[in-house]
């Protein structure tokens, strides 16, 4: 039986919650063309359909996908620009690793009929109910916010100088949100001491923060990324969830959460 594309939970609030790294399934006719590594997905954004299950009590909206970003990357935009000019980038379908190495077998790499096959397949059916659950949630309330859940190992050389701080708030430098919503957020990261953060660094925001976020429509859209070790020991593989450690940054994530939930654009 094939699984579905993503799971969707409809809320009551004006806020969904996106986790579009979070799968895991790799059908088996692409992991046998992946080198042996790849059967790890190591380059998941762990556990975080778990971290955000919270979201559910509050009344805010909750999709997961199934398929490991190794299938296709659902945070890219599906003409294959790069994200983050100037820098390495992980392509629509991913071709390598986040430390620079092949996840294909030599020869095996998609072509681009594939690439547009995938997209057709797994990429399009998700942001398709992102699009329709947002103007449900604009329907009912008059607004809606998107917020795109990440994470990542602190330290990833191809991809980024030094370390990153726990907490990577996006909203593609205030374009992608009320400039209110933004103030509220950023206050509240700066109002507790335990964990480190920063506003629109070294991740500004991704497809879905970029293309969803239109404040003069009444969509906004922020991002955060977070380092793996803020909830799970990052020194295995895959990350052990930390009960302790989850529960003190998902005491910060449920204030941003909050947040999200009640403040009104002006």
């Amino acid at each position: 039986m094939t699984p579905p594309i993503y799971t969707l939970h409809q809320g009551t609030r004006p806020l969904l919650v996106s986790v579009p790294h979070a799968g895991q399934v790799v059908p088996a006719d692409l992991a046998a063309r992946m080198v042996p590594r790849a059967e790890g997905v190591e380059d998941t954004d762990w556990h975080l359909e778990k971290l955000y299950a919270f979201v559910v009590s509050l009344g805010a909206s909750l999709i997961v996908p199934t398929y490991s970003r190794f299938v296709v990357d659902l945070n890219r935009p599906n003409d294959n620009q790069p994200m983050y000019p100037g820098v390495n980038n992980t392509e629509l379908v991913p071709t390598r690793f986040f430390t620079g190495d092949a996840i294909y077998r030599d020869g095996e790499a998609p072509t681009e009929a594939e690439v547009r096959a995938r997209c057709t397949k797994y990429w399009q059916p998700y942001h398709d109910a992102i699009e329709q659950e947002l103007t449900r949630l604009h329907g009912a309330h008059g607004h809606a916010v998107i917020f795109d859940g990440h994470s990542i190992r602190a330290e990833v050389p191809w991809l980024f100088e030094g370390r990153l701080p726990d907490l990577n708030l996006g909203t593609a430098n205030g374009e992608s949100c009320d400039a209110g919503l933004r103030a509220k957020l950023a206050q509240s990261l700066n109002a507790q001491a335990a964990f480190s953060h920063v506003v629109d660094g070294r991740f500004k925001g991704g497809h879905i923060t970029r293309h969803y976020g239109k404040p003069s429509r009444g969509w906004h859209a922020v991002q955060m990324e977070m380092g793996w070790h803020t909830y799970a020991d990052d020194q295995a593989m895959p990350p052990t969830w930390l009960p302790e450690r989850a529960r003190a940054v998902q005491g910060v994530l449920r204030e941003l959460i909050e947040i999200m939930l009640t403040h009104r654009p002006s």
